[in-house]
């Protein structure tokens, strides 16, 4: 008998910790800096050692006091749900999936601030020489459902949540599900500092035309793509996810951004630093990764099985399994939905670059690279899913680098033609091959795309105006072009031979990087609107489809050891940096885009470039047989001269334009938080360049560029 009744439980509910009452509690929320008036009001709920349930408000200060309690420990706890009516709080909680347990506390802790500017916890609270006892606290110690918060972050004062679970294993109070709640001594005063539900948020301009600040945050975002979702367990998680893999999608929107870290890499082999420009948002205005939480919401429960939602499935395509292996992430705040799509990384991949043969485009205008329009049908669906349940008018914002802008070009152009969706799109497009051909192109013209290309990037030369073809054509030809260069490729170009369809032509507005050499020695770019649609090919292209002979392709081959142009991390990413920080010291400095010396330079080479295509000219005058009254050649190369003339002209208005902050930060030029973002990224020595005009960051040893073997990326 003594046995069993040293087994039962000491505290129950039938039988209290102590019969005794007359002891007292009281607490006090506070931020970082000590105040209280921004919980004053607040609802709470207290359990004591008897199970007895005490509710109450907070005073104007945050402070309230229990009298007249049980003997021992009670459970604080600020599950209330939010009642107000703010956006976007009520969207999110009433949203027809995925409804967020949003409470009053957590909508009072997203009103405060940091006290220090970076988010680190701050050592010393004023309000701790007032408490008996001092605790640094998070919104998810204090409320039931924790699966939409922030990890919790490193503190000095740690709640003892030991106590709590010694509570729960004596059987104080009622039954619990779950350890929830902040335990407070009996005759004690406790300060809990609650840290701001606060997170950094990239900036992105949701205007129309084209801006510095989206040409340097959507080259991070297209980089970004190519890393892994990053969630543990990938597949059938049970109770809870974790995003620990760095860099990673998962990682940077659900781990770092989300505690109020400044991410920088976007690349595992990525050692320089390139920072975002961050805004500091409420957390609920974040950049989501979706809770996953099975006792909310079913769809999360592993019993369904390949049916259970998670949010690798939900913010991750990758089709390896089923043969086109595309992969890309979309996410989304109140604003902007963000969709990147990845470039060329497997053999599965090479080979749908390589499938240049078009097929029509369902549902739109004209016909598309076979490859490309594959990828862009198997994940179509996957992002109509997400837009179905997330899309509530936000911009829709998408970018891709390399094959994942030719997909992301057919993506932006099938989701605008989607009967009655009327979605608003935008997109950014790096170094991306041909998608389209010329009747595809002029039925999307109403499409905003702005299209950059560095200047010896050879991929947006392919698909080649006059290719019409299927990989088994040309690819053996590729295969032998790094063995021997020569007759690989002569056995290249003999398998681009037209075999009928409309010619290929790019889509969007193009924006050129052309190389300069600062007056220290250092490389910098230009960043120009030429007026023709690539530099490097400079008419051999329109000569070739007009000849319709076998002409060298000394020209593609010279492209094929200039491919490190191409990358990301190494090309341009660093471009776009130090088009940024230009355009910033050309608005402070109210200078030009261009100075006098930078325009002789590039002046030079347009010169050398119209002396190559004059030299052809002749060449081909000497070629034609005396009976030959055709002047299609000639007058191509005439053409592309004039066009040549042109892009000068447009060169050297840039030593006249005068930029506006809309030319450098888009839509928030006027906005209010713009100057704290920029302290926040200038902090940082890596975007601090002293020069006149920002030298691009050289590449580290070990940054090897993407791409295989066999691939568009590191062929053509």
């Amino acid at each position: 008998m003594y046995f069993d009744a040293r087994k039962r439980p000491f505290f129950s509910d039938s039988t209290p910790a102590c019969s005794l009452r007359g002891q007292w509690v009281s607490f006090c929320l506070v931020d970082e800096t000590g105040v209280g008036a921004t919980y004053g009001g607040l609802p709470y709920t207290v359990r004591d050692s008897a199970g007895q349930e005490y509710k109450g408000r907070l005073n104007g200060e945050g402070f309230a006091k229990l009298n007249d309690i049980y003997s021992g420990p009670v459970v604080l706890i600020f599950d209330d749900l939010y009642s107000g009516t703010e956006q976007p709080y009520r969207r999110l909680m009433m949203r027809p999936t995925y409804q967020l347990p949003i409470t009053e506390l957590q909508f009072r802790a997203e009103q405060t601030r940091f006290a220090a500017v970076d988010g680190r916890r701050i050592k010393a609270n004023p309000a701790q020489l007032q408490a008996s006892r001092f605790y640094q606290v998070e919104v998810r110690d204090l409320v039931r459902h924790v699966a939409h918060l922030p990890p919790t972050t490193p503190r000095v004062h740690s709640p003892k949540r030991h106590a709590l679970k010694m509570m729960a294993d004596l059987g104080f109070g009622p039954p619990q599900p779950s350890l929830v709640g902040i335990v407070l001594f009996p005759n004690k005063h406790t300060v809990l500092e609650v840290r701001p539900l606060r997170a950094l948020r990239p900036m992105l301009s949701t205007e129309d035309s084209f801006c510095a600040l989206n040409l340097y945050q959507l080259a991070l975002f297209a980089a970004l793509s190519y890393c892994d979702f990053g969630q543990v367990p990938a597949e059938r998680p049970l109770d809870e996810v974790r995003f620990p893999l760095d860099p990673s999608v998962g990682n940077l929107f659900a781990e770092q951004l989300s505690v109020y870290h400044e991410a920088w890499r976007i690349d595992p082999k990525q050692s320089h630093r390139f920072y975002p420009l961050y805004e500091d948002i409420p957390y609920s205005q974040r950049f989501e990764i979706l809770p996953f939480d099975p006792q909310l919401y079913p769809q999360n429960r592993p019993e369904r099985k390949e049916e259970q939602e998670h949010p690798a499935r939900l913010h991750f395509f990758d089709d390896e399994k089923f043969g086109t292996d595309t992969q890309a992430f979309i996410t989304h705040h109140d604003e902007v939905i963000l969709i990147s799509v990845r470039g060329t990384v497997s053999r599965a991949d090479a080979l749908r670059d390589a499938d240049a043969h078009q097929v029509a485009f369902e549902g739109g205008i004209g016909k598309a690279h076979d490859g490309f329009y594959q990828a862009y049908r198997a994940m179509r669906n996957f992002v109509l899913q997400y837009l179905d349940q997330f899309h509530t008018g936000q911009r829709i914002v998408i970018c891709g680098h390399s094959l994942g802008g030719a997909i992301a070009l057919l993506l932006a152009e099938g989701l605008r033609r989607t009967p009655d969706a009327h979605y608003n799109i935008l997109l950014y497009t790096y170094g991306a091959p041909r998608a389209a051909d010329a009747e595809f192109t002029a039925g999307a013209s109403t499409l905003v795309h702005h299209r950059i290309v560095n200047h010896n990037d050879p991929v947006p030369s392919v698909p080649a105006p006059w290719m019409n073809t299927t990989a088994k054509l040309w690819i053996p030809g590729a295969i032998t072009l790094f063995s021997h260069p020569v007759p690989g490729g002569l056995l290249f170009a003999a398998g681009l031979v037209r075999v009928g369809g409309n010619p290929y032509r790019h889509h969007g507005e193009q924006y050129h990087f052309m190389p300069i050499t600062l007056p220290d020695g250092s490389h910098s770019s230009v960043l120009w609107k030429p007026g023709c649609e690539s530099l490097q090919e400079a008419g051999c292209n329109r000569a070739l489809q007009l000849q319709g002979d076998m002409p060298e392709r000394d020209n593609v081959l010279r492209q094929l050891f200039q491919a490190d142009q191409h990358f990301m991390t190494t090309s341009y990413i660093p471009a776009a940096w130090a088009t940024l920080r230009r355009w910033q010291q050309t608005l402070e400095s109210e200078g030009a885009l261009v100075t006098q010396r930078e325009f002789e330079l590039l002046d030079r080479a347009f010169e050398d470039m119209r002396e190559q295509l004059r030299a052809k000219r002749r060449e081909l005058a000497l070629r034609r047989p005396a009976n030959d009254r055709s002047h299609e050649p000639t007058d191509a190369l005439n053409a592309e001269i004039d066009r040549l003339h042109t892009s000068r002209e447009r060169l050297a208005s840039l030593r006249w334009r005068r930029l506006e902050a809309r030319d450098v930060y888009g839509s928030h030029a006027r906005s209010a938080h713009l100057q704290s973002s920029l302290k926040r990224w200038f902090s940082h020595r890596e975007n601090r360049e002293p020069a006149q005009f920002a030298s691009i960051p050289p590449p580290a040893h070990d940054e090897q560029a993407r791409g295989q073997t066999l691939d568009i990326d590191s062929i053509v």
